[in-house]
């Protein structure tokens, strides 16, 4: 079973992008100001969290309907664990609530689920749920939903060069064996592409720590739209957006032309 077809206006929309040029592959996004939606409405920090998940099942059905492959939220980061019990306690049992709810459908519409981060420092009851619903749809072939749950980019790069290290002291890999590609193969992140679109929400200019060596080549694109109001219509322009940039990986547009025409 696929995603519903989108309204008619908004097929046209998608249409319209697949015609104009490349949908990217991978999208990841940071979902802020969900606090900030609630405080400006004189409601708890918690009330913009709940609100937010609105937003993750319209950008991931959009996702999967316009052709996007992969699909990483910044869901939890290793600092969040900083903030308030409380909030961290109400952010467990809605990350809890919505693995019970969604999954279903996720799996319905052929997605596969995938979790990176520290995710030893889970809640127990959060594993489970996470476990089970990356069981229950790891055969899909659609959309891939990459959960970064108790994730930092830094905690990622240093843990990997330590079990590089491990490996190299135990004779697995020779000193000459490492390069980017094994590097990046050590990365809680492996098997997955790198991202080709960033979004970050809430008006802040800056990546918190989010896929530091995935994103070294990534279009970043930066919406004052709070999560809780970002809908499909503003992935439809960071997109947008996306086809309108060129991507010259230290090369130069000469360069890149000839390579097109090749």
């Amino acid at each position: 079973m696929a995603f519903n077809e989108p309204s008619g206006a908004d097929k046209r929309v998608q249409d319209s992008l697949k015609k104009s040029g490349e949908i990217p592959r991978h999208v990841a996004v940071i979902m802020d100001g969900n606090g900030r939606w609630a405080q400006e409405k004189r409601k708890p920090r918690t009330f913009g969290h709940r609100q937010g998940v609105h937003s993750v099942r319209d950008i991931v059905e959009a996702s999967g309907q316009i052709g996007i492959k992969y699909l990483t939220l910044y869901t939890f980061s290793t600092e969040n664990w900083r903030r308030p019990k409380t909030e961290v306690a109400i952010l467990m049992r809605l990350l809890i609530r919505s693995l019970k709810s969604e999954t279903d459908k996720l799996h319905e519409n052929n997605v596969r689920l995938l979790a990176v981060g520290d995710l030893s420092i889970m809640p127990p009851q959060v594993l489970r749920e996470l476990k089970e619903a990356i069981e229950k749809t790891r055969n899909n072939k659609g959309l891939t939903l990459v959960l970064a749950l108790s994730y930092s980019g830094r905690w990622d790069i240093l843990n990997a060069v330590k079990n590089i290290s491990s490996d190299y002291k135990t004779g697995k890999i020779n000193l000459g064996d490492i390069n980017e590609n094994l590097f990046a193969d050590y990365l809680v992140t492996a098997g997955i592409p790198e991202p080709d679109l960033l979004i970050r929400t809430g008006g802040d200019f800056r990546i918190s720590n989010f896929l530091l060596w995935e994103s070294a080549y990534t279009e970043f694109y930066f919406d004052k739209t709070f999560w809780p109001e970002f809908r499909r219509t503003q992935l439809y322009d960071a997109i947008r957006a996306y086809q309108h940039r060129e991507r010259r990986y230290g090369m130069t547009t000469k360069q890149i032309q000839s390579k097109k025409k090749a």
